[in-house]
């Protein structure tokens, strides 16, 4: 029999790309373990687990902080059914462990494994955590966390500072960089997986202010679906390099590429780049749910490695004016790279494995077979 486990979560790829990160490292430990991820028909996932060769199972749910009026009621109504659904997921398919990274998917099957008994690990991104992962935290059996200041928000018994889960292929880029100067300057555009109107828009006026820098400069942007056409046409008239995308799928060999990144301020996305050592230009969402993009931005800004901009002050000016700065001053860039990569949590994905691991243990060793405990758990072939 196989070890299964579900990892809960996605909508957008903050969430569910360390839950990528931790189904590797498993799958890596043990070759009888078998993954299953639970999302949404609307996230994410159902374009990137495929292609990653991971199966998805998709309930009913959605988010409620900030919805009003109908959409608020019509996220209510969803709740019991992705309970309901979750609920004979885990029945029929009887998994060993639950895992929840966040997003709309996490609470519904993380409670229906906690009515079933089913052993849960529970993992939180950001500084501050939501409402949802603050309730689950009482409930699941192990919580890791990203950043050291969230510890005070769960149970110390049980909670560890892990970092954030990072693929193995960003992790390894700085070891594997090229030695050779690039011809041009590149600047990485990231606006989240479904990109960002206000940098979209900030970046095509900043290239009037760079338009002596033309022949110096590189973008790759990833625009989110609505504004690629638009943004495409922008670069394309007035004559600047670039390879603009709705979704970057191979993001490790962007980062490879990058000399400075310009971003939100999502806590994967700022966990990959310090990963890998890039400088970054941050600019918070300002509708995250407890201003947590601009905390986590201000982490970055104060270790040296990042400046941020607030979204309401994102212009061509200060855009522009920020990728001068980094282009020229490369001793400061040097010094704002080592900063970004000591910041680096290279090893979290192993860390919480190893967590997975132990409930996994856990549970094995207190699974009983004609009424005697079981002394040798499957794991222990590991």
């Amino acid at each position: 029999m196989p070890i299964r486990v579900v990892i809960a979560g996605g909508g957008t790829g903050g969430h569910l790309y360390p839950g990528i990160a931790l189904a590797k490292a498993l799958m890596k430990h043990g070759s009888d373990i078998e993954i299953t991820f639970v999302g949404t028909r609307q996230g994410i996932e159902t374009s990137v687990l495929p292609r990653e060769g991971f199966k998805l199972k998709t309930i009913l749910s959605s988010g409620l902080i900030g919805k009003k009026g109908v959409n608020r009621w019509i996220s209510w109504c969803k709740l019991p059914a992705g309970l309901a659904q979750s609920l004979c997921f885990l029945v029929r398919n009887k998994p060993d462990l639950a895992v929840g990274v966040g997003g709309y998917a996490s609470g519904p099957l993380v409670l229906s494994a906690w009515v079933l008994r089913i052993p849960i690990l529970i993992h939180e991104q950001n500084v501050v955590p939501g409402v949802t992962n603050k309730w689950l935290g009482k409930i699941a059996d192990r919580v890791a966390v990203s950043f050291k200041e969230s510890l005070r928000y769960f149970p110390s018994r049980k909670t560890v500072h892990t970092g954030n889960m990072i693929r193995e292929e960003i992790c390894e880029l700085k070891e594997a960089a090229p030695a050779e100067k690039p011809e041009r300057f590149v600047v990485l555009v990231l606006g989240g997986s479904q990109g960002a109107h206000s940098i979209n828009k900030g970046m095509v006026q900043a290239l009037d202010h760079l338009s002596d820098l033309r022949d110096s400069l590189h973008f790759i942007h990833q625009t989110g679906t609505r504004d690629a056409d638009e943004t495409r046409a922008g670069y394309e008239r007035k004559e600047f390099s670039a390879e603009v995308q709705p979704f970057i799928f191979d993001v490790a060999e962007a980062y490879r590429k990058a000399a400075l990144v310009i971003c939100r301020a999502g806590a994967t996305t700022l966990a990959e780049i310090s990963a890998c050592g890039k400088v970054s230009v941050l600019i918070p969402f300002p509708y995250a749910a407890h201003g947590h993009q601009e905390q986590n931005a201000r982490v970055i800004e104060a270790a040296g490695a990042g400046e941020a901009i607030l979204d309401r002050d994102v212009t061509g000016e200060s855009l522009s004016s920020a990728i001068r700065r980094a282009m020229r001053d490369p001793e400061r860039m040097r010094e704002m790279s080592e900063n970004s990569y000591s910041l680096g949590n290279r090893d979290a994905a192993e860390k919480v494995k190893q967590m997975c691991l132990e409930l996994l243990e856990t549970a094995r060793g207190m699974t009983q077979t004609d009424g005697n405990p079981i002394k040798k758990s499957r794991l222990s072939c590991f």
